[in-house]
């Protein structure tokens, strides 16, 4: 049977307890155990599917299809396995399962109630995992802060583990933040006693207080919150700023948050952690050798975290290159012909991000059309495909009322039209084309060069599709479909053989990209921007993100 973990989080919200479980797993994995990560979210909806990325930032979808929260992404790129459903449960699939049963008659003659069936509920899911034989440890991180109404009955759910199961196979992870007052000039525990004793009063006891600083912990300011919080000295962990979320796993080990959780659970049986593969990403991270200016066109950069996948998968395709990638953040909706040559002038590359809705989309069209006729590496992931698609279609083609059913109904050439499939569906959550499917790429193609092969699978999160209706022409005009499904004969690449590098694809290659196994499209993209620099001597400097309005 595997041993369970979980990770809560105090005081604020936003401390990084996905990083944190995130990097307890990788440094377990590194030792030989056999680990996965579950988020429990409390929101009522059944997935985040339907939020706006400005609620809940990205959407992350999983190889069997689910939508799920963003913090699935960090356990995939860490770990570098895939998660699914089961990873990931909401308030709402709870109470969902729970109400069908009751109408299904399995509580007859029972009053359906939070405590057990909700509770019940809870349990079977965050033991799921563990029952299939395949892990020796589950960790699951709690969304939301301790004190919050609507997390109340996953904090019930521990308790109720903690006290059902031996005391070595449960171990809880309190995430709290120490702020530094700098009118006092020092670190204050207060918040965290105050955080401890909320979740004491749950029932739940705390094991590990790992703690987020500016400022190191000093030996007293340890001692203090031990006392405090009821725990040893030992199992309060420092977790200070780092420059990127790729060092913390370092900084865990360095506070032995692993060797504290084993010694709890009383396993003996690990070798030391194997992380070569992690330090020279991280060696390349640190010291790069070049530096590229790559556009990101959206319409939801005043939070990163909408295209936190793209970001990373950017960091990841910049260490292999040995370059650091700057993100230059430029808003769809103020792209005009007009201005143009401003926003994009000086970047080395052009990435048109994925989308919902009319807003904005004329910019992203006019982007793409900059950077088609000025020779600059370009990539379209899935909007920014069909973008792409309807900017050839109208300047090349001649087709000038090329655009998608998605923003005009009657768009005289729908180039881009709502799926075959998708056009008697009516219910918005969970009904998009969704999870991997097979794509079969052209022989010879730029993209079947990237992938290595022409047999490739990606994950996929859209309605809408390539018209097959108008694929004569576009490869008439010089446009190749590159890769399409076997089944569907859905266009799924689509690339410019007399460009330097222009590749779309309706697909999500962002989603694939891990540390130790960093997508082959971004790290094709990042190299041509490289070579872009070199050629055109566009001078880049290191900085910070850039965000052009």
């Amino acid at each position: 049977m595997a041993k369970y973990v979980f990770v809560t989080g105090g005081v604020s919200s936003s401390l990084g307890k996905g990083i944190i479980a995130a990097s307890l797993a990788k440094l377990l994995q590194a030792r030989g155990l056999r680990v996965t990560i579950q988020k429990f979210d409390p929101y009522i909806n059944i997935d985040p599917g339907t939020l706006n990325p400005y609620e809940h930032g990205e959407c992350y979808v999983t190889e069997d299809g689910a939508e799920t929260d963003l913090d699935l992404g960090h356990y995939e790129r860490f770990l570098n396995i895939f998660t699914s459903q089961a990873n990931n449960v909401t308030t709402g699939r709870i109470y969902q399962t729970v109400i069908n049963k009751e109408r299904e008659g399995a509580y007859l003659g029972k009053t359906v109630q939070v405590v057990p069936h909700i509770t019940n509920e809870i349990k079977r899911r965050m033991m799921e995992l563990g029952t299939t034989g395949e892990y020796d440890i589950v960790i699951t991180e709690i969304g939301g802060t301790i004190g919050d109404i609507e997390s109340l009955p996953f904090v019930e759910a521990i308790r109720q583990l903690q006290w059902e199961l031996p005391d070595e196979d449960t171990v809880v992870i309190h995430l709290t933040l120490i702020p530094y007052l700098k009118a006092a000039k020092e670190l204050k525990t207060k918040p965290t006693q105050h955080s401890v004793r909320m979740l004491s009063q749950e029932g739940v006891r705390p094991d590990i207080i790992v703690c987020r600083t500016e400022k190191p912990l000093t030996p007293e300011l340890r001692r203090k919150i031990a006392q405090f919080c009821n725990v040893r000295q030992d199992a309060v962990i420092e977790s200070a700023d780092q420059s990127t979320i790729y060092e913390v796993p370092m900084a865990m080990l360095r506070e032995k948050l692993d060797l504290t959780v084993l010694k709890i659970m009383g396993l003996a049986e690990y070798k030391e952690p194997e992380l070569s593969r992690w330090r020279a990403f991280l060696d390349k991270l640190k010291y790069p050798k070049s530096v590229v200016r790559i556009g990101l066109i959206g319409k939801y950069l005043e939070l990163q975290d909408a295209y936190k996948s793209i970001l990373e998968a950017f960091v990841h395709a910049g260490a292999v290159n040995e370059c650091q990638v700057q993100i230059v953040n430029v808003h769809s909706e103020y792209i005009t012909p007009e201005n143009v040559s401003e926003k994009l002038g000086g970047l080395e590359g052009l990435l048109v991000a994925p989308g919902f809705g009319l807003r904005g989309v004329e910019g992203k069209i006019t982007a793409v059309q900059y950077a088609r006729e000025n020779g600059l590496p370009f990539f379209g992931i899935c909007l920014g495909m069909q973008m792409a698609a309807i900017e050839f279609a109208r300047n090349v083609i001649g087709l000038k009322g090329a655009n998608s059913t998605e923003m005009d109904e009657n768009a005289a050439d729908p180039v881009i039209d709502l799926m075959e499939s998708q056009k008697t569906v009516t219910e918005k959550g969970g009904t998009m084309r969704l999870g991997s499917y097979a794509c079969e790429l052209k022989e010879g193609s730029l993209a079947a060069v990237i992938y290595g092969t022409q047999q490739i699978t990606e994950r996929h999160r859209h309605r809408w599709e390539f018209n097959n209706r108008y694929l004569g022409a576009f490869e008439q005009a010089g446009m190749v479909t590159s890769g399409k499904n076997p089944e569907s004969d859905l266009v799924e690449v689509i690339e410019l053989p007399a460009h330097p590098f222009f590749v779309g694809v309706q697909f999500h290659p962002e989603l694939k990209s891990t540390v130790e196994n960093p997508h082959p499209i971004f790290v094709k993209f990042v190299e041509a921007a490289v070579v872009h620099a070199a050629v055109n001597r566009v001078p880049a400097k290191k900085s910070d993100t850039v965000n052009v309005d």
